[in-house]
């Protein structure tokens, strides 16, 4: 499963788009992500084995291949990575703050990837993830690969029923967002896109800032636009 998040925020300088860097830095630098995949491999049952992750100062780039071969951040990238080898299996999340739109407007990624075998259902962690971040645009796909064989030796390709992935997320989650449905289960393939709907202006802007400006309406119009485009795959 791959659990891909946007968030918005509103930088209307540069003093704000180093504030803003700072805070994410502090909210999801890499010790917090290790927690958050840690708190995962419980929800669903994993053993974890071993834990890597790294930031770089002051808004570290990481990058991390598994079977223990570390590569290099990228410069532009800022991303911080996290991957935890479970038992036949692995997590990772990667983050990438971006600053660079000249509007102000600023984008925090993160993509989580949950590969697991066995009887674990990774789906069981989709309303945690949802409560560890702040997410405007979420795009959730779950394929299942590969098979096992039951006590007589029949292939088995999935042992769990999954007619929507929206199934396994809490309903006052789903009430804050239009989300539109993938199915292919002849193919064992699922994806949920999710759009929020309902905006707390005042979360996208620096603490103290009045939304209500005409100014800052616009901007916040542009994160509308911004966030429609990412919900769509628009170039522009």
């Amino acid at each position: 499963m791959s659990f891909n998040l946007y968030d918005f925020a509103i930088a209307r300088n540069e003093a704000e788009r180093r504030s803003y860097l700072e805070f994410l830095h502090e909210q999801f630098g890499g010790q917090r992500i290790t927690a958050i995949l840690r708190e995962i491999a419980e929800i669903i049952d994993a053993e974890v084995l071993s834990v890597s992750d790294q930031d770089y100062q002051p808004y570290g780039a990481s990058s991390l291949v598994l079977m223990s071969d570390l590569g290099h951040g990228q410069p532009h990238g800022q991303p911080v990575s996290v991957a935890a080898h479970l038992t036949k299996s692995h997590l990772c999340a990667h983050t990438y703050p971006d600053v660079a739109d000249p509007r102000g407007i600023c984008t925090f990624r993160a993509d989580l990837v949950i590969a697991t075998c066995g009887t674990i259902v990774p789906l069981r962690a989709l309303d945690y993830m949802f409560a560890s971040f702040e997410n405007d645009v979420v795009m959730v796909d779950y394929v299942v690969r590969g098979f096992t064989r039951d006590s007589e030796g029949r292939r088995v390709f999935v042992d769990h029923t999954v007619k929507s992935i929206q199934e396994w997320i809490d309903p006052q989650i789903l009430a804050h967002y239009q989300c539109e449905d993938l199915a292919l289960p002849a193919h064992a393939i699922w994806q949920t896109k999710m759009l929020r709907t309902t905006l707390d202006e005042s979360r996208y802007f620096a603490p103290g800032v009045d939304p209500s400006t005409p100014e800052n309406q616009d901007l916040l119009e542009l994160v509308r636009r911004e966030m429609w485009g990412v919900f769509h795959g628009l170039a522009s």
